[in-house]
């Protein structure tokens, strides 16, 4: 099944505008998909060469140059991160040709986060990340989420009842596991996926010891999903040098199977935790790494809220690949027990509060970190929600609603 992918509509005008655009996303994700679809297009249309293929990819290793000067143009290179010695030579022929459209580059690792290849196509690149699969994408319905929440446009969003938010939790996003009608038959596609990416995108990403401990270490990173991540403390739960667990995590953010979400600074004058919160990129990875089922979830697991807390900051980030608002993602905690799970900041510095409940009601007391956000930005807060597994919108103040988890698609 071909799913519409809604960051194609902000894709062909960068296609339009700059020499060269990198699609980057986790394994599986649909880049390839992608790529040959806007290859074929009618607004651009380009060859498509893949380094998954070992002849190609020897070719393009053995005389980089000389590659990119053979292929027609405009060009489609798939899977870049196995031959990232193409960067300068691409980033050499552009700085001859600035005509836009000329490459689309996928890689299912960040190899901007690669010694050297950062500084290859610095101010000649227009970057875009694929996610696994939204909700609104499953639904063929684009959702406009972030957007309304920054225009102030809540009270009349849809809302849906919805009963089946835990198996939407437990499958995730990845295409190919929600074609897959039976649990058992999604827990193995799970468990390859992960070998793949430890065995093999992980190994020619970096030649590291220890390879044996990354599955443990992940799963051990699962078990910790919405927490602070101290990689003092993870060192002594592990018994492993801090310095190996700071490259593993360097590698798991750089294959797109968790990632780090920064606290939020300001000039407030405030004493906040400084420390970033450990996510992954799809609950049914982080679920099927736990042992997590629809059921356990429903009847609350201790991994109920942390893992609804990540499916909800997974939608949003997927939202914001394609919404017209631009946004940061971060958290916040003070040091005298102040927390807000997401705060999104635009660039003119409107910043909305997100807090997730996994529990049917909502009182007045889960609103207080939005409240103090509130009283410190004055007209900069624009709306402070809680998200809860409810059906109703209620508004609990000015600017403050308790919405269903729904609302983010409906």
């Amino acid at each position: 099944m071909i799913y519409p992918r809604f960051i194609k509509e902000k894709m062909l005008p960068a296609l339009r505008e700059s020499p060269v655009i990198m699609l980057i996303g986790a394994r599986q994700t649909g880049k390839s998909t992608l790529a040959k679809i806007l290859a074929e297009s009618e607004d651009w249309h380009a060859q498509y060469t893949t380094l998954d293929d070992l002849t190609i990819r020897s070719a393009a290793l053995m005389d980089p140059h000389g590659f990119i000067s053979n292929l027609s143009l405009p060009l489609v290179i798939d899977e870049i991160q196995l031959a990232p010695e193409l960067l300068p030579a691409i980033k050499l022929y552009i700085d001859h040709n600035r005509k836009p459209g000329q490459f689309l580059l996928t890689g299912s690792a960040n190899v901007l986060t690669l010694p050297k290849v950062s500084e290859s196509l610095a101010g000649r690149i227009e970057l875009f990340t694929l996610f696994p699969l939204s909700q609104g994408e499953l639904i063929k319905k684009k959702e406009y989420f972030i957007d309304r929440c920054f225009s102030g446009s809540l009270k009349n969003l849809p809302t849906t009842a919805e009963n089946a938010i835990w198996e939407r939790v437990v499958d995730g996003g990845y295409p190919e596991v929600l074609q897959r009608a039976d649990y058992e038959r999604k827990q193995v596609w799970f468990r390859d996926y992960i070998a793949t990416i430890l065995q093999r995108d992980i190994r020619e990403l970096a030649q590291i010891n220890g390879l044996s401990i990354m599955p443990r270490f992940l799963e051990l990173l699962a078990a910790r999903v919405g927490a602070l991540h101290n990689a003092a403390e993870v060192s002594r739960a592990m018994q492993i040098p801090q310095t190996s667990i700071k490259r593993y995590m360097s590698l798991f953010e750089a294959t797109f199977l968790v990632h780090r979400l920064l606290p939020w600074s300001t000039n407030l004058g405030k004493r906040l935790v400084k420390t970033p919160k450990l996510y992954f990129n799809d609950t049914g990875l982080a679920a099927h790494l736990t042992g997590q089922t629809a059921d356990a979830l429903r009847t609350k697991s201790l991994l109920s809220g942390p893992l609804l807390e990540n499916f909800v900051l997974d939608e949003l980030r997927k939202q914001a690949t394609w919404s017209q608002r631009s946004a940061r993602f971060y958290h916040l905690r003070t040091q005298s027990g102040i927390e807000v799970d997401f705060i999104l900041e635009a660039q003119n510095g409107d910043c909305v509060g997100i807090e997730v409940k996994a529990a049917g009601t909502v009182r007045a007391d889960d609103f207080k970190g939005c409240q103090w956000m509130q009283d410190q930005l004055g007209d900069k807060f624009v709306a402070g929600i809680v998200l809860y597994l409810g059906k109703e919108i209620v508004p609990f103040g000015k600017k403050l609603w308790a919405m269903p988890v729904s609302a983010i698609w409906a």
